[in-house]
């Protein structure tokens, strides 16, 4: 049952009661009147009860209003979110599968299944470092020299070429764009053919896993750019002998493929979840790296 706060009219109520009682329990031993120290020394034990009583009560009162304020403080104002913590037994280890499962990193997802052979599935599966891989080691098959790096700012270009003949110049540069859906427009295009003035070299590679737009394909050649879309890219290596696609295939499926790469790490980004539910890649050296990625299909 709820307890009431006491009034103002009762606590003024049992203060008058513990005073009146205390002051008729001492008023004989200061009155020195004989007949009114007869009449006062009568009604001594009434005011020795009445103290009694008047303690009593203002004790009462004092829980009561006690319970009160702890109910205030505890009680979550109209509209406030109430948040009520449950207790949770934490319990040791047992076993060393026991400590491997809590220290398991963010769950990442499985491996895609149906990869044995050459198709435009590869290149849809594969994430953008291995794509370039790829391509890199196309072109060393075609008897260049090459060198590439797996992360970092690239300068406008992914691998460079370079003839066995004369390994100190490039003789192409090779850009990739690891794309899905949208088509490479003529400004990517360019943008390689001002990379090629800058350095000196006449030819230029365009790989992607997408396509280009018609403007792209006119600009590239009329300006010493080959471009390399996943019908074009397929043609090169059914040309390569089977011993050689299947190393290709090999670069291509190395490791996990599906899972990008961190362009400023060159660690593999990891499956994190936003706050609304919603998946994406994230780097591990998170907040130290902000990179994050789409989570394809």
């Amino acid at each position: 049952m709820r307890r009431k706060r006491p009034t103002r009219r009762q606590q003024r109520f049992v203060a008058q009661a513990v005073v009146g009682g205390l002051g008729l329990t001492l008023a004989p031993f200061f009155v020195r009147t004989e007949p009114l120290q007869t009449a006062l020394s009568k009604l001594q034990p009434v005011g020795l009860l009445m103290f009694v009583i008047g303690l009593g009560l203002a004790w009462y009162q004092s829980k009561q209003q006690q319970d009160g304020t702890s109910r205030q403080r505890t009680q979550a104002p109209p509209g406030a979110k109430v948040v009520r913590f449950q207790s949770v037994e934490r319990k040791q280890p047992k076993s060393a599968a026991e400590i491997a499962v809590r220290n398991e990193p963010p769950h990442v997802p499985a491996q895609p299944s149906g990869i044995d052979q050459w198709s435009p599935d590869v290149f849809r599966a594969i994430e953008w470092r291995r794509f370039e891989a790829v391509v890199e080691a196309l072109f060393a098959q075609a008897g260049f020299q090459t060198k590439s790096q797996s992360h970092g700012a690239d300068g406008g270009v992914d691998v460079w070429l370079y003839s066995k003949n004369d390994p100190g110049k490039p003789v192409s540069i090779v850009q990739c764009k690891h794309w899905q859906g949208s088509k490479v427009g003529v400004d990517k295009v360019r943008e390689l053919r001002g990379v090629m003035a800058a350095h000196d070299v006449r030819r230029g590679q365009f790989a992607t896993t997408s396509t280009f737009t018609a403007d792209a394909e006119s600009f590239a050649k009329a300006n010493g750019v080959n471009l390399l879309d996943v019908s074009r890219l397929l043609d090169l290596i059914a040309k390569r002998t089977p011993e050689q696609q299947a190393e290709l295939l090999a670069v291509a499926t190395e490791g996990d493929y599906w899972r990008p790469t961190c362009v400023n790490c060159g660690i593999k980004l990891t499956e994190r979840k936003r706050r609304d539910g919603g998946l994406f890649w994230g780097c591990t050296n998170y907040p130290r790296c902000k990179t994050t990625m789409a989570l394809r299909a």
